[in-house]
């Protein structure tokens, strides 16, 4: 894939191991636009959502495959306070923040540098950027091991006190190449409490607990059951989920599809992944290898609970001066 974002060649990268897995993403935005891996017969197929084009991803709505900074989720109001100063955000999700802006790190062409197993990408967000105080040096690494083990690795430090808060957004499908969508895909995730949310998708400040409901996933069960819930929180998020789960501790997340017995292991330090069914795609977009449409694909955002700056009692993502923000998660996949 080669194209030109605002006047800016772009560059494409590829992973390989020796299983047949690849990895490519882009220099811009550091998107992820295909993983692929075989499934239980060994076809190698792409199990995640990505434009043909390249330059399709200077709009992408939808935020496909790229680093989400400096803010990953919602931020109430475009606003926050800290240390008793009052910082105003670009507001791009009606009287809200999300993913960063409209300067987030989703949007900037990424310096490059090619490492053993992988390739680094550093980028200097400069203070006022977006709203945000501090200047903050960011670095992303992506590795690629023969265990089919596909890591994303985040550092960042500031010159002031600021909030940070990264992530991926890569949307995945395990049947391949967009056969089927994703709500008979079964995810187990070690989580007692969700984040309640408002009209706004906001959180409330409220950590639900997921007993007897369609947010348990403890044991494992298929996304369909948020898609058929008459639960008020699934249908907020479009018969569907958009929520924060807090996480117990160090225990992988599952996802696995039985049509192709592709298995998605996730191990990562955050305390927090955010589940998005893919609510919001609308229908018609020509995707690679398929149509877009309603549960295409779903995103499992590892990262700190969304507008915790607003909510005391949240765990907060909140670096100081010269310390450094680290974050780390593995992608793993493998077959049932």
């Amino acid at each position: 894939m080669t194209g030109t974002i605002n006047g800016i060649n772009i560059k494409e990268f590829t992973l390989s191991n020796k299983n047949g897995m690849t990895v490519s993403f882009l220099d811009y935005g550091c998107i992820i636009t295909k993983i692929v891996v075989p499934d239980r017969e060994g076809k190698l197929e792409n199990v995640v959502l990505g434009y043909e084009n390249a330059d399709r991803y200077v709009q992408n709505p939808w935020y496909l495959g790229a680093i989400i900074g400096r803010f990953a989720g919602r931020i109430g109001s475009g606003s926050f306070e800290l240390d008793g100063k009052t910082y105003t955000l670009e507001q791009n999700d009606g009287n809200n923040h999300l993913h960063g802006g409209k300067s987030g790190f989703d949007k900037v062409v990424w310096k490059s540098e090619c490492i053993a197993g992988g390739v680094r990408f550093t980028h200097e967000s400069p203070d006022g950027e977006g709203g945000y105080p501090g200047n903050v040096k960011a670095v992303v690494t992506y590795t690629l091991n023969d265990e089919n083990e596909f890591a994303i690795h985040y550092e960042a430090v500031s010159d002031q006190p600021t909030l940070l808060n990264m992530t991926n957004h890569t949307y995945f499908n395990l049947s391949g190449d967009l056969k089927r969508d994703i709500t008979d895909h079964v995810l187990q995730l070690d989580s007692d409490r969700y984040g309640e949310l408002n009209k706004e998708l906001l959180p409330t400040g409220m950590l639900r607990p997921v007993e007897g409901t369609a947010f348990d996933f403890r044991r494992g069960q298929p996304i369909r059951a948020g898609v058929e819930s008459g639960d008020p929180q699934n249908k907020l998020a479009g018969e569907g989920y958009d929520h924060p789960f807090l996480l117990n501790g160090q225990e992988d997340i599952i996802l696995s599809d039985e049509g192709s017995g592709r298995v998605l292991r996730m191990k990562t330090d955050q305390n927090c992944v955010v589940l998005y069914s893919g609510t919001q795609i609308t229908d018609g977009e020509k995707l690679d290898g398929g149509i877009s449409r309603k549960y295409a694909g779903l995103c499992l955002e590892t990262q700190g609970l969304p507008d915790s700056i607003h909510q005391p009692h949240f765990p907060q993502s909140i670096i100081r001066a010269g310390e450094t923000y680290t974050a780390h998660t593995i992608y793993q996949f493998s077959i049932q």
